[in-house]
């Protein structure tokens, strides 16, 4: 792989895996915006009870600590290119999922719609970096030029 592809993609995920980290590192707060912004549907409401009860955590308390940990490891997987196309389209649902709840510039008005707009456009931004990353082509041989061919 092209060093300046890798240095690209390291640099691409440090938005991630810094994202992550401060999630995890301050749990309580990413749970206060989850109860606040996230409605799961009624018909996940026995298996989120049973989940509560088994450990012992509020579900937007689990939500929190996925989040933190999806976008850590998704970050540091696409970093080391271990399943690159896999953790990029993790990430891709992940960003439209997180725009869909917390960036819902439709359902507002004045500075806050305006900032929120800005926030998932920026998103889409970064999901089609994620696009780029899932469709790259993957190297399977050398030729004698020592560059890589793609199937």
């Amino acid at each position: 792989m092209p060093a300046i592809v890798t240095v690209g993609r390291v640099l691409f995920v440090v938005l991630f895996v810094f994202s992550g980290a401060s999630k995890l590192f301050d749990i309580a707060s990413t749970t206060q915006a989850i109860t606040e912004k996230v409605v799961l549907p009624a018909m996940l409401t026995q298996y989120t009870t049973q989940l509560e009860g088994v450990t012992g955590m509020p579900t937007a308390q689990m939500l929190a600590i996925l989040a933190g940990v999806l976008e850590v490891a998704a970050g540091l997987f696409i970093a080391l290119n271990f399943g690159t196309r896999f953790f990029a389209w993790v990430l891709v649902l992940f960003v439209a999922v997180a725009t869909f709840y917390f960036h819902n510039f439709w359902d507002m008005t004045g500075a806050d719609r305006i900032n929120n707009m800005i926030h998932a456009l920026k998103n889409l931004s970064v999901i089609g970096g994620l696009l780029v990353i899932a469709g790259y082509p993957r190297p399977v041989a050398m030729e004698d030029s020592g560059r890589y061919t793609d199937v």
